[in-house]
Parts: C-alpha cells; sequence; structure tokens
C-alpha cells in the first residue's frame, strides 16, 4: 500500500502567524494609498503589472518573465536578488539601448547607464567612470560634469550609494527607465517609490516671506 503520510492534511499544515498577517496587511495598506495617489485606472495597472514583473509575481493570464515595460519593446529586465525577475533581448547594444530610452537630461542619461551596466553588462556596482565609459560606447555627447551628473542621479535617487564608494541603480531609477520613453508612465513610477519633501515648519514660511519682501 502506498504510503501517503507525505500529504499531510490541511489541518495539519502550519497557518500564517500573526506577525505575518500584519506584514500583510501592512503592505496591502501601503500598496493601496500609493495606488490611490494615481487617478488614472490605466495607469494603476501597468504600475501593477511593473512591480509585479519586478518582483517575478505572476499575474492571472499572464507570465512576469515576459513582460514588457510600458511601450518599451527592446530589452529590458528588472533584477531581485541578483536575478532578473523578467528579460527580453540582452544583446541590444548601449547606443541603441538610449535610443530607444530617449532620455532628456544629463540626468536621466545616467539613469540609463546605471540600468545597461546593471542588467545587460552584470555590473550593479560602478563608478563615475563606469559610466562616462558606457556614455562614449553609446555614443552619447560628452557629460558637462560627469562628477555632478552623477551627484544629482543619487540626489534625484535614480542612484544610491553602494559599498567601496560605488553606486548603484535605485529602486526609483529601475522603475523610472523600465516605464521610458512613456514618460507619463516614468512620473507615474517615481511618485510611487520618490520619498516626499518634508513640509516646512511655519516659522520657516513666515522668514521665507520677510525675505521675500526686503527684495521688493
Amino acid at each position: 500500500m502506498d504510503d501517503d503520510s507525505s500529504q499531510a492534511p490541511d489541518y495539519e499544515k502550519p497557518i500564517a502567524s500573526a506577525r505575518d498577517i500584519k506584514s500583510e496587511r501592512d503592505a496591502w495598506n501601503v500598496i493601496v494609498s500609493a495606488l490611490q495617489d494615481l487617478t488614472d485606472d490605466t495607469v494603476r495597472g501597468r504600475v501593477l503589472r511593473s512591480v509585479a514583473a519586478f518582483l517575478s509575481i505572476p499575474l492571472e493570464g499572464e507570465n512576469p518573465r515576459s513582460f514588457t515595460p510600458p511601450t518599451y519593446r527592446g530589452a529590458g529586465s528588472a533584477q531581485t536578488g541578483g536575478q532578473a525577475a523578467f528579460s527580453e533581448d540582452r544583446t541590444i547594444s548601449p547606443k541603441d539601448f538610449l535610443i530607444q530610452k530617449q532620455p532628456r537630461t544629463e540626468v536621466e542619461r545616467v539613469a540609463c547607464l546605471a540600468y545597461y551596466l546593471t542588467h545587460y553588462r552584470d555590473t550593479p556596482a560602478f563608478k563615475t567612470f563606469d559610466i562616462s565609459k558606457l556614455n562614449t560606447e553609446a555614443a552619447q555627447p560628452k557629460f558637462t560634469n560627469a562628477s555632478q551628473a552623477v551627484d544629482n542621479a543619487t540626489k534625484t535617487h535614480y542612484l544610491a550609494a553602494a559599498s567601496k564608494g560605488n553606486k548603484q541603480i535605485g529602486a526609483a531609477g529601475e522603475l523610472f527607465v523600465q516605464a521610458l520613453p512613456d514618460r507619463e508612465a516614468a512620473r507615474a513610477a517615481m511618485a510611487t517609490v520618490k520619498p516626499r519633501r518634508r513640509r516646512k515648519s511655519i516659522g520657516q514660511n513666515e522668514e521665507a516671506e520677510d525675505d521675500s519682501g526686503h527684495n521688493e
């Protein structure tokens, strides 16, 4: 007779702990709150699909590994724990990648180059030199000041600090580049992850108003 002992009945399977339930509820509240800030249902769906693909979570009727970021038909991959969550053509050249993404500023170009280094050159941690070198390979205009451009990309949250003085692409940078060249989707993606600015105190506002009055 076959041994069915390995197939435990439902009542013997472990149940979620109170801590797990709370974490799940908190995550649900954060996600719903972020999506409520977006008024367009199309944008909400696009963000949901992008996040699901980023985390390799299958949605009903969709395969996250075959997911294509909004309006982008070239190459793309999101990284989770060092592994690609989805991917397409990884042989695309940096020049073609930049042409497809259409960055408009030096900071956006830094984000695109950082994304390419991470996902197409297996270089998740990089220096300003690596960005400049790839920029030349992509036949892009020379940066006015490469170090300043990288610093500005960090302040804009496209990049983040890594070990040993290196930089790495941040969560905001990942979603922003994935959404390009659809700028509406890129802005919506940034809105879900970019920290909100702190409001100035009343005293600071009053001081600012006084200063503006003196300039008349």
